[in-house]
């Protein structure tokens, strides 16, 4: 569960390492989990990148460390909380050109951003 000041590690190549959650974007709700848009902020990026520190973008998550459960019964847990930045909150295409680490594709496909899913090199 991802939720306000959480911590999140960068899944793709957009130059970020480390952002912080300032906003959960979802009606009344106060965490966030795999497919949910979030608005964050960089805390720490590579030099002479398309995002800098104090940038303030759009994310969805893609992986988080506590363990929910699909409506077939699978439980998955994939260890650390991390996220991809996308564009913006209509167009839902990621800034970066490739996604490092598996991507849960069921979750992806019903908050219908199907490129995060192609651009993932693994799929759960």
């Amino acid at each position: 569960m991802i939720q306000l000041l959480s911590k999140l590690k960068v899944a793709d190549n957009s130059g970020a390492r480390l952002v912080q959650c300032i906003k959960v974007l979802k009606s009344r709700a106060k965490t966030a989990t795999v497919g949910d848009l979030i608005t964050i902020t960089v805390k720490k990026a590579r030099p002479h990148k398309q995002v800098q520190k104090k940038d303030v973008r759009v994310a969805v998550v893609v992986r988080t460390k506590s363990t929910y459960v699909r409506p077939n019964g699978i439980k998955i847990s994939l260890g650390e909380n991390s996220c991809v930045i996308l564009n913006s909150r209509s167009n839902k295409t990621p800034i970066g050109t490739r996604i490092i680490g598996p991507i849960p594709v069921r979750e992806l496909r019903k908050s219908k951003i199907i490129k995060c899913i192609l651009l993932a090199k693994s799929v759960i």
